[in-house]
């Protein structure tokens, strides 16, 4: 399938951009769909906004929709449930469909499905407990990542090297979420990779002075080092495609998403987790990866919403 879409704007009818919302990332998601939408308006899509509140469902109802393009981020909007509620009400959309959202926005499950099939992905626990937090430290040993299962966008993300250190972490993640996991330290360089329209996008090698990838070095600082041609050599380049392109299948992604992977020191990678609602703001890497592949940010969303139409009609 072609990255670039040839459709007459017109084709897309009246569109709704879904941003905003009550999740953690809501702030990113403001951005990232005032974005989209002034892209799609500029190609001429007949194209509005909507941010996702409490009088949602009234908009629904009231507005001529005839399809949505979905910029919101986390809970509410990456987890199936508006996926569902335009799936009843019988409105396509962009992205992933209810069930890869679902599970992709679920970090533990995501894990026990790549295991299942044998996909490499850190030693990992779930946190309800101090109990399980001795037993964690006990068998997955230091440093050690904790994270809301939940979350996106490094929110709640801390990283530990002590039982103490353990335990706060696992206590601030819950105010976020109720689920919390913990996993093994890779130590070696970070990569993202998109994926579009079934096509792998040239990978992202990441690096930042902090101590790991973190909220402030996505969409705050200056000093994220953001590497195109990644820096592997095509051999592991093309190992690395096809590792994220399987991951991805497992999960069931659809439309587009982005993988995070890790790099141990002898060379073997590592996946962290699938986003299918990635950023989009100045700073995210998504529209990075599409700009290696040639597309520009308003071709990058024409492909998103024309993948929306052959997918769902």
């Amino acid at each position: 399938m072609s990255l670039h879409s040839t459709l007459d704007p017109r084709t897309f009818g009246r569109v709704a951009v879904l941003f905003g919302g009550t999740s953690a990332e809501r702030e990113v998601s403001l951005k990232s769909g005032n974005a989209v939408l002034a892209a799609l308006q500029a190609a001429g899509v007949d194209a509005f906004g909507i941010d996702v509140g409490p009088d949602f469902l009234q908009r629904l109802l009231a507005e001529k929709i005839d399809r949505a393009f979905i910029v919101l981020h986390g809970r509410g909007g990456e987890d199936g449930s508006m996926q569902g509620l335009l799936e009843c009400a019988g409105i396509p959309y962009t992205g992933s469909g209810i069930l890869a959202s679902a599970l992709a926005m679920d970090k533990l499950r995501t894990k026990q499905v790549w295991q299942s099939l044998g996909l490499p992905t850190p030693r990992h626990a779930a946190l309800a407990s101090v109990a399980d937090c001795e037993t964690a430290a006990s068998e997955l040993g230091f440093p050690l990542i904790v994270k809301p299962a939940h979350e996106g966008s490094s929110i709640g993300m801390a990283k530990v090297a002590s039982l103490d250190e353990l335990i706060k972490a696992w206590q601030d993640a819950s105010r976020y979420d109720a689920q919390v996991l913990v996993e093994q330290v890779i130590v070696g360089p970070e990569f993202t990779i998109a994926m579009l329209r079934g096509q792998v996008l040239p990978p992202i090698g990441l690096g930042t002075p902090h101590s790991f990838y973190d909220y402030d070095a996505k969409y705050l600082a200056n000093d994220t080092q953001y590497r195109i041609p990644c820096g592997l050599s095509p051999e592991k380049e093309a190992e690395l495609k096809e590792l994220t392109a399987r991951a991805c299948e497992a999960v069931g992604t659809q439309g587009w998403a982005r993988a995070d992977v890790m790099q141990d020191a002898d060379g073997q990678f590592w996946l962290l987790e699938v986003n299918t609602v990635p950023g989009m703001t100045d700073h995210s890497l998504v529209p990075m990866a599409a700009q290696a592949a040639g597309l520009d940010f308003q071709q990058l969303v024409l492909a998103i919403l024309a993948d929306s139409l052959e997918a769902r009609g």
